[in-house]
């Protein structure tokens, strides 16, 4: 018997694991002083009532032969995926809720989409990056290339035109920067997987934190899109899932590839290989693209937004340089005088208690810098602010 030796390659601790064991060791030598977690993008707001009032109906429900539900459909229940198509088509997005596959999450669709493409692929990552889209990439044996964001481009890097790629992860906004992409930018990405008979993967999980109306929350919006890109949600951070786990998958029927449909292919992969999303979530979910759920979930996004100003407007008064925070619920913010970012990381956790996130991380890309989430409660939040603002950056 062989293990797959690609695996091997990776390094034996994914961050966040990695930033889960430092905390641990702090928090054990240190059990009087009051952590403030900036680091992993977990929520903290609870489920609005709307949605959990809805779970309790459907796990109601199973308790009553009539209306018991067992296996459910292989793309998910048609009521969710046609409430889905709607939230898109309030944009002015016409998607196919055929198109539509439900899942336990987006991070779990990222990974299980290698299963679609041939080991022989070539893949282009964004660099900061999501390390799902490259510790996949690797563990599947192809060859990964890099697209290189900088402060100088706004951490929003664009095609090479003599860097041919086969898979194309793309992320908007950006986790881990906040950088979101604006229509003409994704055309060009468009354009590039067109002319390299590329696919777009599309990571739309923050879409719902944009604010400023001119940014795309949805490849679709792009013209051509349709013939090259798949798209990923989840309502992990837009109505505080990360418990409950809720996504989905949009592979237009207009995906043809090497002869093949990735709409069949990615349904036959469904069919194999899962069972479905819960019928209890399912109903959960729906509840969300009510009036009164987006009215719920739109109140904690706002509050999670609050929190990411509270922490640029006190970086900027410690004379920090931060971009982010705007249209995402990330703060990516230089290590001053040019810290490594793990050494960044050790110091604001030792001064301060504050935990934040290297941006080494991430990548090449993002070495020096550092990623604070803004899903942390008020509390934390403010008594972090404070101690930032008291931070000189001499210090570092």
């Amino acid at each position: 018997m062989k293990v797959n030796h690609n695996a091997l390659a990776l390094e034996q601790n994914y961050l966040f694991s990695e930033v889960a064991r430092r905390l641990r060791e702090f928090q054990a030598a240190n059990p009087d002083r009051r952590l403030l977690k900036l680091s992993i993008g977990d929520v903290t707001r609870p489920l609005p009532a709307v949605i959990t009032d809805e779970m309790k109906a459907a796990a109601e429900d199973m308790s009553h032969a009539e209306t018991f539900h067992g296996y459910g459909a292989e793309q998910g229940e048609a009521f969710l995926r046609e409430a889905i198509a709607g939230y898109y088509a309030k944009r002015g997005t016409a998607l196919d809720p055929d198109d539509i596959f439900i899942s336990d999450g987006a991070k779990n669709d990222l990974g299980n989409l290698c299963d679609l493409f041939d080991a022989d692929n070539t893949v282009l990552l964004p660099d900061p990056v999501y390390p799902v889209y490259y510790d996949t990439s690797i563990m599947s044996g192809r060859r990964v290339v890099f697209a290189a964001g900088s402060r100088e481009n706004g951490f929003l890097p664009m095609p090479a035109p003599d860097v041919h790629a086969d898979i194309i992860y793309l992320c908007s906004p950006n986790n881990p920067t906040g950088a979101v992409y604006s229509r003409e930018q994704l055309a060009e990405w468009v354009a590039y997987a067109q002319k390299n008979g590329a696919v777009i993967l599309f990571d739309a999980a923050y879409e719902a934190y944009i604010r400023d109306p001119a940014l795309p929350h949805s490849i679709y919006e792009i013209p051509g899109a349709e013939t090259c890109a798949i798209e990923i949600n989840s309502l992990s951070k837009t109505a505080g899932f990360t418990g409950v786990r809720c996504g989905w998958t949009i592979v237009p029927k207009t995906l043809q590839f090497d002869g093949a449909s990735l709409h069949q292919m990615w349904f036959r992969r469904t069919a194999t290989k899962y069972n479905g999303c819960s019928y209890i979530i399912q109903r959960a979910a729906a509840a969300v693209f009510t009036e009164a759920g987006q009215q719920a979930v739109h109140a904690d996004v706002d509050y999670y937004m609050e929190n990411a100003q509270i922490l640029k407007a006190a970086l900027n008064r410690a004379g920090i340089f931060s971009t982010g925070g705007e249209n995402a619920p990330y703060v990516w913010f230089a290590a001053p005088n040019g810290a490594d970012s793990w050494d960044c990381f050790d110091r604001l956790l030792s001064r301060c208690a504050i935990a934040g996130t290297p941006g080494a991380g991430f990548g090449k890309a993002g070495q020096g810098w550092m990623r604070f989430s803004s899903f942390g409660t008020r509390e934390t939040v403010l008594a972090a602010a404070a101690l930032l603002e008291k931070i000189s950056p001499a210090e570092f």
